[in-house]
């Protein structure tokens, strides 16, 4: 597949296969961490993937962590939900990075299996309606009505009956090739954004300096008014994240620290 997808032919990987990034998921097949195949893989494009790297000659599960299932089990629960069970743990261990996307979808948008399949890939037709179990003896009926025109930022106004009622949700049109910069949001506690709107004036700090608590790191003006924010905690600035005179909006990320 990685062949296919970058028209690569076995004499490239042989000419060129030191020069090439080769995906995670093609180290770890030749690697082993699959199993074997009759016969072994081929020598040359095992050896030009995994480079210095050494494969396995034994089952892959030779190689796992042993697993502490009363004590990891606890810790996956704390994090994901008291009501998982085996499976999910199963597939976390198995496949993290997947598993934490799919928790975060569910967390989002719920048990989307629900949705009839046609709908949940294409969406409803105008004045169309579906019903949606989501328990027993409990089905909703969804229909669409309509939607504005998008604002600067691509957003609809989406509006639609659920059970009669009027509803309505914004959503972004992601068809839509948007002019505005949208700026990644501060997020954890060593992330620094803008409290409000306005136009980030002045920086005030720079890479690598040492801050103590309540430190002023950038000014905002808005409305002809200029806030200084500080520092909430101690540390050290690991990265400014915009420029000045950038437009902020409400908690766009700008300092982080270390």
């Amino acid at each position: 597949m990685f062949m296919t997808a970058n028209g690569l032919t076995k004499e490239d990987i042989l000419q060129r296969g030191q020069s090439l990034a080769f995906p995670d998921s093609v180290k770890s097949l030749m690697r082993g961490d699959l199993g074997q195949i009759e016969g072994g893989f081929p020598p040359d494009i095992q050896k030009i993937v995994l480079k210095d790297e050494k494969p396995y000659t034994e089952r892959p599960e030779a190689h796992l962590t042993p697993i502490d299932f009363e004590k990891e089990m606890e810790v996956f629960k704390d994090k994901f939900g008291k009501d998982l069970d085996i499976n999910d743990f199963l597939s976390y261990k198995l496949y993290p990075k997947v598993y934490e996307d799919f928790h975060k979808h569910f967390d989002t948008y719920g048990e989307v299996r629900n949705l009839p399949t046609r709908a949940f890939f294409y969406g409803l037709d105008y004045n169309e309606e579906i019903l949606v179990t989501i328990g027993q003896g409990k089905t909703v009926i969804i229909k669409y009505l309509n939607k504005t025109e998008p604002d600067e930022l691509g957003m609809r106004l989406v509006f639609f009956e659920l059970n009669g009622q009027m509803r309505s949700v914004p959503v972004r049109d992601r068809k839509l090739k948007i002019e505005a910069v949208i700026h990644q949001k501060a997020e954890r506690s060593n992330e620094i954004g803008a409290p409000l709107q306005g136009n980030l004036s002045r920086i005030l700090v720079k890479e690598g300096d040492s801050l103590e608590e309540n430190a002023p790191i950038f000014i905002i003006e808005a409305m002809k008014m200029e806030s200084t924010i500080t520092s909430p905690q101690a540390g050290t600035v690991k990265k400014i994240h915009l420029k000045e005179k950038t437009l902020v909006e409400q908690g766009d990320l700008v300092v982080e620290l270390d």
